[in-house]
């Protein structure tokens, strides 16, 4: 006795995505307008990582609660200050935004910070992050970010056919960019955590584009006499549980995240549940319907047709 896959969606369902794509594209344009319009009105509230401050590793000989010490480095008046556990729960990272005056402003903010922690605490590293280096830091998060995109592009061409990369440079590269949107729109701190959200959302993004680019190329195959919209149709049909149950499920990790995580988790969880709507749609409506206006494919599809 077999058991069968669970289906939320039934595997028959016959949407007509392509007839609506316009509307995908409407919504697209008006994501990546909204986006560009934020960018330059609001800008991105870049964080600690790049726009210089103070970094403080410290350890505790017992777990340290975060939120206690957050409230109490609140009182000193230095602006914005960020908190994050890594290792064990006795170990935590202090940064603290960059204070006016050169280094001796610097110095005394660390040392305000010591004097309210006390010393019961082993401070293992000091450091100042200067705005050239913070700068450095923010060009190599946006090289990281546009290289990884250009690399499942250039995956995806290889895999399949060029204009299938092409296809998905153009819908990893919106999914990434209306994220960045969300950052500006929010003004959410943009800093190396909101980097590796960004990078992880085009690996995620790219996944839900590959099964159905996967599923085009086999019914392409199977059924050579059919329009190319009916094709496109059939696999989106096909795949739509699996990509719902994908995405919903890793909501359902995100949720608590985002609502219980705190400030530390925030951005992360944040642009990785954004991202993942906004990946569900464009691979759909983003990266599938562009197939249509793809030389090769459109010639494929004229050979294919009946003589009159």
């Amino acid at each position: 006795m077999f058991l069968r896959p669970m289906q939320f969606i039934s595997s028959t369902t016959n949407f007509n995505f392509v007839a609506h794509r316009w509307w995908g594209f409407g919504v697209t344009i008006i994501l990546v307008i909204l986006t560009i319009a934020a960018l330059f009105i609001k800008g991105l509230n870049l964080g600690i990582d790049f726009k210089g401050g103070i970094l403080i590793e410290v350890k505790a000989s017992q777990a340290i609660d975060i939120g206690s010490l957050r409230n109490d480095l609140g009182t000193l008046n230095l602006g914005q200050v960020e908190l994050q556990q890594f290792g064990s729960p006795n170990d935590i990272l202090i940064r603290i935004q960059r204070q006016e005056g050169e280094e001796a402003g610097q110095m005394k903010a660390v040392q305000a910070v010591r004097n309210k922690m006390g010393t019961s605490y082993e401070y293992r590293r000091v450091e100042v992050v200067g705005p050239t280096v913070g700068k450095e830091l923010l060009n190599a998060g946006i090289l990281a970010t546009l290289l990884a995109v250009a690399a499942i592009a250039v995956y995806v061409g290889f895999r399949f056919e060029w204009q299938f990369g092409v296809a998905a440079l153009i819908a990893t590269f919106h999914d990434v960019f209306v994220t960045v949107g969300l950052f500006s729109v929010l003004q959410l701190d943009f800093n190396l955590t909101a980097v590796a959200a960004l990078l992880t959302l085009a690996g995620y993004s790219i996944n839900d584009t590959v099964v159905v680019f996967d599923r085009i190329r086999e019914t392409l195959r199977r059924q050579k006499t059919n329009d190319l919209a009916v094709i496109i149709n059939s696999a989106v049909n096909q795949t739509l549980s699996r990509t719902i149950m994908t995405g919903g499920t890793t909501l359902l990790a995100l949720l608590p995240l985002l609502f219980l995580g705190g400030d530390t988790l925030i951005n992360f969880s944040a642009a990785i549940t954004w991202g993942i709507l906004i990946g569900t749609y464009s691979s759909i409506y983003v990266a599938s319907a562009l197939l249509l206006y793809m030389p090769p494919l459109r010639r494929i599809e004229a050979v294919k047709k009946p003589a009159a």
